[in-house]
């Protein structure tokens, strides 16, 4: 009984370990060495520069900019501004003003690059996380560096971008034309899609890793977090920080340094100086200072490489490597070796084919029921409580209670499922069914996903004490769970990343990696005699979790309700329309709508999680000053028709829209001066999978200067919607303040006056 205690304390101690080595556990002072990143004197630059919502066009936007410059010149750093056009691959364009600022090395050779952005998510974020963290993180990290008086062997380049929010528009404009691009060698990128957790280190590069890995270890970060997967899996996702364009326009490496957890504040009103988790700052500040020390006296110029490496954290050892020529003759060797101990225990009757079937029966019986919990788990729940689906982020305030609740029934399937099939000694029958499965998974990865290749590492682990089973009657339990150890560091943090990084309906993914640690485990679990109770433990823990889940799962002033308000005058028809995209009404939306407010809405904008306008509902017409519209210069060359569009807001606009049909086709496009780059078939924006056209975020009210060149006997027709975001304080209206319990929705067009017009060119 001693033993099985103490083989439970070492897991939990494992699964604690695994967490505490990845991020720090107390922040650095205000009085710290002034060598020393100091959380506390960051966070003095963090309450200034996130005091508003700062988005590229507003008053407090120009405010963050000029307090930014003010602190880098502080430092003795000489800064310069560079303002431009820019357009992105969504189609967004802006005018973004970057801050850039320079220290100059002792020799020639490419620069170290420190990254971030300044403004926040239009239009409610205040950006403390994304990425006023990232600022504070530079400015305090240069200050310490500069204290120590040493001159670095390279050049440092600061870039704080700016329009990262609406396109990465601002690293475009330094990328392709700022002339110290091309001087940058390596990029260290600072970035947030929530306001707390560990710091994930990923990777960007066009070519192989293998030299920035090996970098990154020399760098020696005292909580080192990432993994080949994870950047195999962010390469699949739509999902694009300033880095990308570094890496697709210019070839230039770099490292992101992200945190993605409390993903709920991601965007929104609550992304504050008072919700980020100090912890999380302290991360970011270890890295920046590791990073900075280390490639400022790197050679920048020998960081391309042709070759891979397969990398994951660990206790201890912190950043374990090896070359991807490692992954198949790894992979075949433990395929040889459970061959040869299956034998063996074959012919020394130590296996037993029917306990071995019982083994595979139960190990894929559990997976099975424990991947249709998660998927079918969180689509259940969504019908209990249809509120979940206004938070586009796909993670909720209860979301972690929800990750326990899923762990702890996954643990009690599996237990209650293997209490069918154990005696005593059938522990290294029921050994083989896990093992199978795990090397089946380690082959699929090693031809599909070579970045999950360190998955074969814990199978050795498995195979070692698959060994001891065979060749003990009684073997140590406790150097059993030491053996599982190694995959417990590696796979615990994964349970709960995932669903948190990607949002609740990654649940599965929970459950299923919980059924393979299982597996692994099973040398040891096989020995714990009252699995049923265990079982039965677990499943009460699960409905403890599920039923906290429960009693949080309302909004209140800790765990407020997004929610949308826009007018939308025709200027066409001289109509209005209350319009939101909450499929869930509530008190405030209440004033507007009821749940038979379904007016014909049309097309309206757009969004990153194709939201769309769920009640609409036809009120008055308010004198909303219209945009002048002006067409001229109407030539035509050839097959082709060259028009001049100018629209000129009456009223303070922060957003134009437009909308064109797709069977549409533009031979060239201008903006404000600016060409749109074409496609590979010579036309532009033909590609797309939507009517919208471009989105034009306005800065200091500018007009839009449209030039488009379309064939002669085109008649070209675009949908234009203007926004402004004053609809709360508008002077027209009489809009109710939001009550405590709510904040506005993130990622979609809200609290707007918007004005749709035709333009209609013949």
């Amino acid at each position: 009984m001693m033993k099985k205690a103490v083989a439970v304390i070492l897991i939990i101690l494992a699964i604690y370990w695994s967490f505490s080595a990845i991020i720090p556990s107390k922040i650095s002072s205000m009085d710290a060495p002034n060598a020393q990143f100091s959380t506390q004197r960051a966070l003095v630059h963090l309450k200034e520069i996130s005091k508003t919502p700062h988005f590229l066009g507003s008053e407090a936007h120009q405010e963050v900019q000029n307090y930014i410059v003010t602190a880098l010149e502080h430092l003795g750093i000489e800064t310069q501004l560079q303002t431009d056009y820019a357009i992105g691959e969504w189609g967004n364009f802006s005018k973004p003003t970057n801050i850039l600022g320079r220290i100059k090395g002792s020799e020639k050779g490419k620069a170290l690059l420190l990254l971030t952005h300044y403004d926040s998510h239009p239009h409610s974020s205040f950006g403390a996380s994304d990425a006023g963290s990232g600022v504070v993180t530079i400015l305090e990290g240069l200050r310490a560096f500069l204290s120590t008086n040493k001159t670095p062997k390279n050049d440092i380049i600061i870039l704080i971008t700016d329009g990262e929010e609406l396109g990465l528009n601002g690293a475009d404009i330094f990328v392709n034309k700022h002339p110290w691009a091309k001087d940058v060698g390596l990029a260290v990128n600072f970035e947030a899609r929530g306001s707390g957790g560990p710091s994930i280190m990923l990777v960007e590069t066009n070519k192989g890793n293998a030299n920035l890995i090996k970098g990154f270890v020399n760098a020696n970060p005292e909580f080192p977090l990432g993994n080949s997967l994870f950047y195999s899996i962010y390469k699949l996702l739509p999902n694009d920080t300033d880095l990308t364009r570094f890496r697709e326009d210019a070839d230039i490496d770099g490292f992101n340094f992200a945190f993605v957890d409390d993903h709920f504040d991601y965007h929104t009103a609550l992304d504050t100086y008072d919700r980020l988790d100090r912890n999380t700052l302290e991360h970011q500040g270890s890295y920046l200072m590791a990073m900075l020390n280390y490639f400022s006296a790197a050679n920048l110029d020998e960081l391309k490489s042709i070759d891979d490496l397969v990398y994951f954290n660990v206790p201890f050892l912190k950043m374990v490597t090896y070359p991807y020529s490692w992954i198949l003759p790894l992979f075949i060797l433990a395929v040889l070796v459970f061959a040869l101990l299956l034998f063996y225990g074959l012919n020394k009757r130590k296996i037993e084919m029917k306990p071995v079937g019982k083994g595979f029966a139960a190990f894929f019986g559990a997976l099975m029921a424990c991947v249709v919990l998660g998927v079918f788990g969180w689509k259940l729940l969504l019908l209990l409580y249809p509120q979940y689906s206004e938070m586009l982020h796909g993670f909720t305030y209860n979301g972690h209670t929800y990750i326990s609740a899923f762990v702890c029934i996954t643990l009690a399937l599996c237990l209650l499922v293997y209490s069918k099939v154990y005696k005593p000694e059938n522990a290294a029958s029921l050994m083989v069914a896990p093992l199978f499965f795990w090397l089946v998974i380690s082959g699929i990865i090693a031809f599909k996903l070579k970045g999950a290749s360190f998955f074969i590492i814990p199978v050795y682990f498995g195979l070692l004490s698959f060994f001891i089973l065979l060749k003990r009657k009684k073997p140590r339990l406790v150097l059993l769970t030491l053996l599982g150890f190694p995959m417990l560091f590696v796979f615990s943090p994964m349970v709960q990343m995932f669903p948190v990084g990607l949002g609740l309906k990654m649940l599965v993914t929970s459950t299923a990696f919980v059924v393979l640690m299982f597996g692994l485990l099973i040398s040891v679990f096989a020995f714990f005699r009252h699995k049923k109770r265990w079982g039965y433990l677990f499943l009460l823990f699960g409905l403890y979790y599920l039923v906290s889940a429960h009693f949080k799962s309302d909004f209140n002033r800790e765990r407020p309700k997004p929610n949308s308000l826009m007018y939308v005058l025709d200027a066409d028809t001289n109509s209005a329309k209350w319009m939101t995209y909450d499929t869930v009404l509530d008190d405030w939306t209440a004033h507007f709508f009821n749940k038979t407010s379904k007016d014909t809405i049309g097309i309206v904008f757009s969004s990153k999680y194709n939201t769309k306008i769920q009640f609409a509902k036809t009120t008055e017409v308010k004198p909303i000053p219209q945009p002048v519209i002006e067409i001229a210069n109407d030539t035509v060359v050839g097959a082709f028709k060259t028009v001049d569009i100018c629209v000129t807001p009456l009223r303070d606009v922060q957003r134009m829209e437009f909308f064109a049909d797709t069977s549409y086709m533009f031979y060239r496009i201008k903006i404000n001066g600016m060409d749109v780059k074409p496609d590979k078939d010579g036309t532009v924006f033909n590609k797309r999978k939507s009517n919208r056209l471009l989105r034009y975020y306005v800065s200091k009210n500018e007009p839009l200067e449209l030039q488009i060149t379309v064939p002669k006997e085109q008649s070209t027709e675009f949908l234009l919607y203007e926004a402004s975001y004053n609809l709360m304080d508008h002077e027209l209206f009489d809009i109710p303040d939001r009550y405590p319990r709510m904040i506005p929705k993130p990622f979609v067009l809200n609290d707007a006056v918007v004005i749709k017009e035709r333009i209609v060119v013949p």
